[in-house]
């Protein structure tokens, strides 16, 4: 039986991710010291796989083909794509993964109930993947199952779905065959603004919406991170604040 030992909620931002490569500037002090605690800690719970729900930037998940989740169950995965090398130093990499728990995740031969689950057996892992990936387990030598949400492209799942895929994934890693030690992650964002007219103002473009998704979290609060993290509510906190819902099922996942 696989435990449930961790879960995680970080940020994927490939410009921390750039800022960090070469020393950490005085703005990033706290956000390096979070991600080394975050590392001790991983390297104290010695994980067997990490189950990591992410959002993909257009690269595997496109409007010619968007499922709302999606499961990626090879051996072995790609990650990272040429236009992060070339803007963002962030090197191409292999990532290996957990075919069997990703089966299982996925439902067997039946698809999980509840969840319409799309899967692929090529899955190419982004930044959204990899930064996290590459602060948390530097060596990349932890196998991964990558969950791939579509938090990008209306329509998108629910703060609901989200809460209902981590029910389904606390449920489903703690009925696995094999004595695997599970950490679940969740890759997103809080308030986030990318090419609008609040990107870059030196601040989060809703920092009342930050704080109070912060006291969700801290409070256990699921209920009300659903029902405020409405897609028109996401929308006032930033063009990009969608990829806070991954959050929601790492929040949901929580709950025993």
């Amino acid at each position: 039986m696989a435990d449930l030992i961790g879960i995680l909620g970080v940020t994927h931002n490939p410009l921390m991710w750039s800022s960090l490569r070469d020393g950490v500037p005085d703005d990033l002090d706290k956000v390096a010291a979070n991600f080394e605690r975050f590392r001790s800690l991983i390297s104290d719970m010695s994980p067997d796989v990490i189950v990591l729900v992410a959002s993909d930037h257009f690269h595997m998940l496109m409007t010619s083909n968007m499922p709302a989740f999606m499961i990626g169950k090879a051996p072995m995965m790609r990650a990272g794509f040429p236009n992060e090398a070339r803007q963002f130093g962030i090197s191409r990499s292999q990532v290996a993964g957990d075919p069997d728990l990703a089966a299982h995740l996925l439902g067997g031969r039946d698809l999980a109930h509840g969840i319409d689950f799309a899967f692929s057996d090529e899955p190419w892992l982004d930044h959204s993947f990899l930064v996290p990936l590459l602060m948390l387990t530097p060596g990349l030598d932890v196998p991964v199952v990558p969950i791939f949400s579509n938090c990008n492209a209306p329509p998108i799942p629910t703060a609901t779905r989200f809460a209902e895929l981590g029910s389904h994934l606390r449920t489903a890693i703690s009925s696995a065959a094999g004595e695997r030690r599970v950490l679940l992650i969740g890759s997103g964002h809080l308030a986030h603004e990318l090419g609008g007219p609040r990107q870059f103002l030196g601040d989060s473009p809703d920092p009342d919406f930050d704080r109070r998704a912060v006291a969700w979290m801290a409070d256990g609060n699921l209920e009300e991170a659903v029902e405020q993290a409405r897609f028109a509510r996401l929308t006032l906190a930033g063009n990009e604040s969608y990829q806070f819902l991954n959050f929601i099922t790492c929040l949901a996942a929580s709950e025993s």
